[in-house]
Parts: C-alpha cells; sequence; structure tokens
C-alpha cells in the first residue's frame, strides 16, 4: 500500500520590512512591488529551465535517479538539478544571488517530477493500447493496470487515453513516444518556492527602482 503525506500551509500577510544594511523600512506598496518582481522573475527563470529539459532525454535521466558523476540524484530538487548540469541565467544587467537560482532550480525539479508521473500514466497506456480505445475488454484492462503507476484514476486513463488519440488521428496512426510529444512544458506559477538550503538571502541587485529585499 502506499503512503501519502500530507502538509498543512497557512497564509500570511507581510505589512513591512526593513532593509538590514540600511535600515530603512520598505513600506507594503513597496514591498508588494518588490516581491512581485521577485515571484516574476523566479517564473521566468523557472519556465526558461523547464522548457530546456522538456525533451525525451532529460525526463530519462531525472528518472534514472544517477547524475552526470554517477552519484545518485538527491532528493532535494536543486541540487539533483546541479547535479544533472541543468541550470539558467538571467537576462544581461540582472543579478541574481544563488539562493534565487537554488529557488528556480527547486520548482524546476518538482515540476519535470511531477511530469515523470504523468509520462509514466502515457508510456503504459500506449504500450497497451486497446483494437477499441473507445471500449477495452477485460484482457485489455488487465495489460494495462499491470503496466500503470499506482495512484491512477479512472478519470486519469480517460483523460489521457483521449489525449493519445488526438495525438494519433493526427499523426497517422502513430503512438505518441513520449510525454514531451503531446503536451508542451507545464506552466509556471509567479511564485518563490523555498528549498533547504541552509543561509540568509544574500544581497543581490536588480533595476533601482524595484530591487527585492534580501535579509
Amino acid at each position: 500500500m502506499s503512503k501519502l503525506t500530507a502538509t498543512a500551509t497557512a497564509t500570511c500577510t507581510a505589512h513591512s520590512a526593513i532593509v538590514e544594511q540600511t535600515g530603512e523600512v520598505v513600506t507594503q506598496p513597496l514591498l508588494a512591488q518588490r516581491v512581485g518582481w521577485l515571484a516574476g522573475l523566479a517564473r521566468d527563470l523557472t519556465a526558461r529551465l523547464v522548457a530546456a529539459q522538456w525533451n525525451p532525454a532529460d525526463p530519462d535521466a531525472l528518472a534514472s535517479g544517477v547524475g552526470l558523476d554517477g552519484r545518485a540524484l538527491p532528493a532535494k530538487g536543486w541540487m539533483a538539478a546541479r547535479r544533472l548540469g541543468w541550470g539558467v541565467a538571467p537576462k544581461p544587467g540582472v543579478h541574481v544571488c544563488d539562493r534565487v537560482l537554488r529557488c528556480v532550480q527547486e520548482q524546476a525539479a518538482r515540476l519535470l517530477r511531477l511530469a515523470l508521473h504523468r509520462r509514466a500514466v502515457l508510456a503504459a497506456l500506449a504500450a497497451a493500447w486497446p483494437k477499441d480505445p473507445r471500449r477495452r475488454t477485460e484482457a485489455e484492462w488487465a495489460a494495462l493496470r499491470a503496466l500503470l503507476p499506482d495512484g491512477v484514476s479512472a478519470a486519469d486513463v480517460r483523460n489521457r487515453t483521449r489525449q493519445i488519440r488526438a495525438y494519433r488521428d493526427a499523426h497517422d496512426g502513430v503512438l505518441p513516444g513520449d510525454l514531451t510529444e503531446v503536451e508542451g512544458p507545464p506552466n509556471v506559477a509567479a511564485q518563490v518556492g523555498w528549498p533547504p538550503p541552509t543561509g540568509n538571502w544574500p544581497p543581490w541587485s536588480a533595476p533601482a527602482s524595484m530591487a527585492p529585499v534580501c535579509g
């Protein structure tokens, strides 16, 4: 029996902040502007990183659990991304501290790890493709269940079957070979994930009017 872990979260509102180096009080509107700029930056960098790895080979590398150096990939997403050599750089003129890049790599790795499950479902459906996808026989259902990963619902099977049928109809009856062939990279939310690395947020630079507060 598979085990599930529930994580509880709570929301909070930041009303102001203080720049540690100068003691300047940052008001809520300016704080919201700076945090919004940071969240947008993290989203754009994460989207670029995920898109760069959205191909059959890179998910294979992630699923293998082994880095370029032959060592097992860590559970922490940002460390796994670095061990696989996955990185992204900001646009010219913007300097991003390593802590922010870790957040970006963590979010990207989590999205790609989630995609591995969808990829496994699609691979199982393609491998056990029935004669009539609208009505599987008992034998065909048994063959499919033997290949599907744990936790797949009937709705997942139904939706992915429709997705494969649409691809097959558009490609002269050829089944897709990978998830990356039937859908684009996942959408990335404008948020800053909080990975486990230790240490405070170091100083970094951005446009003067919108530079986020680090500390």
